[in-house]
C-alpha cells in the first residue's frame, strides 16, 4: 500500500481549557519485534513453530546489524525469511518527507503511520554526538498555547515499536553514511518530539528499555543518554522514580508561578508548580540524576526579572539544570522570543542563585524542527 492510499487520520482537539490525558481509542498497530521483550520474542518465535534461538537472530539483524531486507539474513533459511519478516517486521511507518538544514546534519522526517496518523522525528548530528528527537504521540493533548504540536490536538498514542522505529531509521541512515560526516551511530535520544511522553507511559518506558538493552536485544544506548520530558504529570513522575532508571527527567516548566503556568501549561490546573517540582526533586534524590528544567523564554510573558528571581529561589540548592529556550516561532502565534538583553538578564539572575543554566541551541528552526515547532503537517 502506498502512503497516499492510507486513510486520513482523524484528530481530536481539546476544547478550550480541556485536557486530553487519554488517547482516543483507535486500532492497535500490528505487533512488531520491537514491541516485545527478549523473553516475549523467544516465546513468539516458539509459537511460530521455530526454535527459540531464531528470536536472537532476528533481534541481531534488527537492532545490531540494522538491516531491513530479509535477503540479508544469511543465518536464517531462505524459505523462512519472507514469512518471518512479514510476521515480526510489519511496515509501521512510511517516510512522507525529509527536509534538512545545517549542511544536511539536521534532518526532520515526516512519517505516515500504518493508519494514516502523522508524526515527526528529528536527527541532529554534532561533532561529538548524534541526538534523535522522537515523538511518543501523534499530536498532543496538553494544549499548551505556544506549542504547534499542542495546538494540533491528540490523535493517538504511539506503540513501543513506532517509537523505536524512529530511532532505528536514524541509526540506519547513519550506519549507511547517508548523513554528512561519514558512518556514525545514534548516541542520544530525547523524548521531546510530538506528544506528552508521560501520557503514554508504558510504551515510552518499554521503548527506553529497547533502546538501552545491550545488543543484540536492543540498541545498546546508555540510559544516561536518554531524556524523557514531561509537562508535569506528577503520578507518572512518581512511577518513573520507582523504575530506578538512569534516564534524565526533563520538566517543561515555562513559569515559576501558578498564575502564569495555569495559562501556559494547562495541566498546571491539576498539579501545581510546587507539586511538580516536589516530584522532580524526589526523582533527583532517588536516582542521583540532575533534573533538566525546560523554560521557553517568551517576550514580556515569562521573562520578567521577578520571575527569574522566583525561579532562582525555587531551584537554589537543588540537583537541577535550567535549559532556557528562545521561543521558536509557530504560525499564527501571538508570542515571540525574548529580547537578547532580557534573556541575558534572566541567565545572570539564575547564575547569581548558583543555578546551572544554558541557552538551548535553536538548531532546526528553519525547517520547523526546533522545540515546539513539530506539527506534522502533511
Amino acid at each position: 500500500m502506498n502512503a497516499q492510499d492510507l486513510p486520513t487520520p482523524t484528530t481530536t482537539r481539546p476544547a478550550p481549557g480541556k485536557l486530553l490525558f487519554e488517547a482516543p481509542r483507535r486500532g492497535k498497530p500490528p505487533r512488531h519485534l520491537a514491541d516485545l521483550s527478549p523473553a516475549d520474542r523467544k516465546r513468539a518465535v516458539t509459537e511460530f513453530g521455530l526454535p527459540g534461538f531464531r528470536a536472537a537472530q532476528l533481534s541481531k539483524h534488527y537492532f545490531e546489524r540494522l538491516v531491513d531486507d530479509p535477503a540479508e539474513w544469511p543465518d536464517v533459511p531462505a524459505a523462512l525469511r519472507e514469512q518471518l519478516y512479514k510476521t515480526f517486521f510489519p511496515r509501521l511507518m512510511t517516510p512522507v518527507r525529509e527536509i534538512t538544514c545545517d549542511g544536511g546534519t539536521t534532518r526532520k522526517t515526516l512519517w505516515r503511520l500504518y493508519d494514516g496518523a502523522l508524526v515527526e522525528s528529528v536527527l541532529m548530528r554534532y561533532p561529538d554526538r548524534v541526538t534523535m528527537c522522537v515523538s511518543s504521540q501523534a499530536g498532543c493533548g496538553m494544549n499548551c498555547p505556544f506549542c504547534a504540536t499542542g495546538q494540533a490536538g491528540l490523535t493517538r498514542n504511539l506503540s513501543t515499536a513506532e517509537i523505536v522505529e524512529q530511532v532505528v531509521a536514524g541509526a540506519r541512515e547513519l550506519a549507511r553514511g547517508e548523513v554528512p560526516g561519514g558512518p556514525g551511530r545514534v548516541s542520544n535520544v530525547v523524548f521531546m518530539g510530538m506528544g506528552e511522553p508521560m501520557a503514554n507511559y508504558k510504551a515510552v518506558i518499554d521503548a527506553v528499555r529497547r533502546l538501552t538493552d545491550p545488543a543484540p536485544d536492543g540498541l545498546g544506548l546508555s540510559q544516561r543518554h536518554i531524556t524523557v520530558s514531561t509537562v508535569g504529570l506528577v503520578p507518572a513522575i512518581e512511577k518513573l522514580t520507582a523504575e530506578r532508571l538512569n534516564v534524565t527527567l526533563a520538566v517543561s516548566l515555562h513559569a515559576p508561578d501558578d498564575e502564569l503556568r495555569d495559562e501556559l501549561v494547562p495541566v498546571n490546573t491539576r498539579w501545581k508548580v510546587g507539586e511538580v517540582l516536589g516530584a522532580a526533586w524526589d526523582y533527583a534524590h532517588t536516582t542521583k540524576r540532575r533534573v533538566s528544567i525546560e523554560y521557553a523564554l517568551i517576550r514580556d510573558i515569562n521573562d520578567q526579572a521577578w520571575r527569574a528571581d522566583l525561579l532562582g529561589k525555587r531551584l537554589r540548592g537543588k540537583l537541577a539544570h535550567v535549559n532556557l529556550i528562545p521561543l521558536n516561532p509557530t504560525p499564527g502565534s501571538k508570542w515571540t522570543a525574548s529580547r537578547p538583553e532580557d534573556e541575558d538578564a534572566f541567565v545572570r539572575t539564575l547564575e547569581a542563585y548558583g543555578v546551572p543554566v544554558t541557552v538551548r541551541d535553536t538548531r532546526g528552526r528553519e525547517i520547523d524542527g526546533a522545540c515546539g515547532q513539530l506539527a506534522a503537517a502533511g
